[in-house]
């Protein structure tokens, strides 16, 4: 369990900075001449280094510890009959303090250029006056509620024991980047606790108290993903393969 944990530490860790790290470095990056040209990468960038983190993690670490990065994740697989309930607590710890420990590499990188702030968010989630979008409340639990059980969804029929081998990573990794191509605009998209604790923690204010709804509604429709796709799909205890990465770890 050891080793599992810290690699979920690690990976949660990666998830974080990469995909946090591209919305607050790398997003909006305007010219120094006054020309207002803007050579950052923007919603579709950050979308695709949110899936492209999970992706490299899922391959690097995947064998080790199922590569879940996500207690909304975590809880899901446990929903679905693929993760054992006595592994959640570790997971979850472990998640959330990598969540923390990226968003601290971060922040000694973003505060090194003159004039930063996290006033500006720093990648945090929000509802309301904090939604990028300006999205109400019951607007953005809804959004992710249906984008968790969603990915949900494609991470259990990735991984299932009938789906082709060795693809999971990209799936899941492409399916990532979907969502938050649609989710970026109305919460700056969590669909993971512990991404959404680590850069609300150095926030502190708005972000501390809108967090509550980014650990509620991802384990709520985490959830659910992993309870209906059982009832769509159906499966034997041959056929559960376990977790993201490595489908052996389930009959250990």
């Amino acid at each position: 369990m050891s080793k599992r944990a810290a690699a979920e530490f690690l990976g949660t860790a990666w998830l974080v900075f990469g995909g946090c790290g591209s919305a607050v470095l790398a997003a909006k990056f305007l010219l120094t001449d006054n020309s207002n040209i803007n050579l950052g990468i923007g919603f579709v960038g950050v979308a695709l280094a949110f899936g492209l983190t999970v992706l490299t993690m899922a391959y690097a670490i995947g064998h080790i510890s199922g590569c879940h990065l996500n207690p909304a994740v975590s809880v899901g697989l446990c929903a679905g009959g693929r993760f054992p309930a006595s592994d959640l607590l570790p997971y979850i710890v472990a998640q959330v303090l990598g969540g923390v420990a990226g968003a601290g590499a971060l922040y000694l990188i973003a505060s090194g250029q003159p004039g930063f702030s996290t006033s500006g968010g720093f990648a945090s989630n929000g509802y309301g006056l904090h939604s990028p979008g300006g999205y109400s409340i019951g607007a953005c639990f809804v959004s992710e509620v249906v984008l968790t059980f969603a990915f949900l969804i494609i991470i259990m029929g990735a991984t299932d024991g009938r789906a082709p081998k060795g693809f999971a990573p990209i799936a899941i990794g492409l399916g990532l980047t979907l969502i938050h191509l649609i989710g970026i605009p109305v919460t700056n998209l969590s669909v993971n606790p512990a991404r959404s604790t680590g850069p609300a923690l150095f926030v502190g204010g708005w972000a501390l108290a809108q967090l509550w709804l980014f650990w509620v509604a991802p384990i709520i429709g985490g959830a659910l993903g992993g309870v209906v796709y059982n009832l769509l799909a159906g499966s034997t205890e041959a056929e559960k393969p376990a977790i993201v990465g490595e489908p052996e770890l389930a009959r250990r």
